[in-house]
């Protein structure tokens, strides 16, 4: 199955153009939307071709969700310890962004490995906004530390007016996807899908993954959450992530492939619709094909017979045809 990378490929490619371009100083305006409705605005002048302002939107939130200054709380910070002296946080942002940033191109590393991983670090903006309050939380787990809110759970967006729920305890983080769609063919295939993926992940070979569990209703931990969140018409799946998930390296990994579960299953469940179709129309036409190959040999030549014309004629026709016939 594949995973959704974190860098913007789009966002990234300009990037890298624009310092591979910077002398020829060309005008730059381009905006473009990506999946759960994050949508992105790069601008950049003739006059000053190390500058960029880079604007980012997010979904619109729940009412469940708490943000701050229409930003996941965090992210503030997150962005300041990414991106250091590269990138300076515009208050207020762009009309229409949650998020406006200027980017100075001239005080990136000169190092080219260096300076390649800092561009990757901005396409994944996304990742480091969206994923602060994730991340936060997840890093107690990794010093220990005993969360204020010891299971109350948290609710986080990640599509528009879409959340899901953090529910911190001592020793783990349990994370609760309310799985939404609107098509119901969708919604039938994702909710074979997630049995099978809970059922997956019980194999021998997973046994280090976090432990992966769906129900109908929602579950024990959110009796506290608002009624209007927990409407899900694909069931609920729930992740418990201990500190073995998110040790090390392992942590941006895992706030990534959390934050964007749902894209994740939803892509899935598209391709195995279309694959579903591919198949249909295949299966169609190796049966006209046994159709055609089962016709007698008579109805085809007949069918393959050249078309003959009759012409009507008139009792003076016919006499002057009978006359002629007698002289002969």
């Amino acid at each position: 199955m594949i995973l959704l990378q974190s860098p913007s490929r789009y966002l990234l490619q300009i990037l890298s153009n624009r310092i591979q371009n910077l002398e020829k100083g060309v005008e730059l305006d381009c905006q473009w939307v990506e999946f759960d409705d994050i949508r992105y605005h790069i601008q950049g002048s003739v006059k000053n071709p190390n500058v960029l302002l880079l604007s980012v939107s997010l979904p619109i939130p729940p009412p469940e969700t708490v943000l701050f200054g229409g930003l996941p709380l965090g992210a503030l910070e997150a962005i300041k310890a990414a991106y250091g002296v590269v990138a300076q946080i515009l208050d207020p942002p762009r009309d229409g962004f949650n998020l406006t940033l200027k980017l100075n191109l001239s005080k990136l590393p000169p190092d080219e490995e260096h300076k390649h991983s800092l561009l990757t670090k901005i396409a994944s903006v996304r990742e480091v906004v969206m994923g602060a309050p994730l991340r936060a939380v997840l890093k107690q787990l990794v010093t220990r530390t005993v969360p204020s809110d010891l299971g109350k759970p948290i609710a986080l967006v990640h599509r528009p007016n879409e959340s899901f729920f953090l529910v911190p305890q001592a020793d783990k983080v349990t994370v609760i996807f309310p799985m939404r769609f609107h098509d119901s063919i969708d919604t039938v295939l994702a909710t074979s899908f997630l049995q099978e993926f809970v059922e997956a992940r019980r194999t021998a070979g997973l046994n280090n993954a976090p432990p992966c569990l769906w129900s109908p209703s929602p579950p024990q931990e959110l009796k506290e959450a608002f009624t209007d969140a927990l409407s899900a018409n694909a069931g609920f799946v729930s992740f418990v992530i201990f500190p073995r998930h998110v040790e090390g390296r392992k942590l941006d990994r895992t706030v990534w492939n959390l934050s964007t579960f749902h894209a994740y299953v939803n892509y899935h469940v598209k391709c195995s619709e279309c694959f579903m179709h591919t198949r249909m129309r295949r299966q169609v036409e190796s049966l006209i094909q046994v159709l055609d190959r089962a016709k007698p040999d008579s109805e085809k030549a007949k069918r393959n017979s050249p078309s003959r014309s009759f012409k009507r004629m008139s009792l003076k026709d016919g006499n002057n045809s009978l006359g002629s016939r007698s002289w002969k």
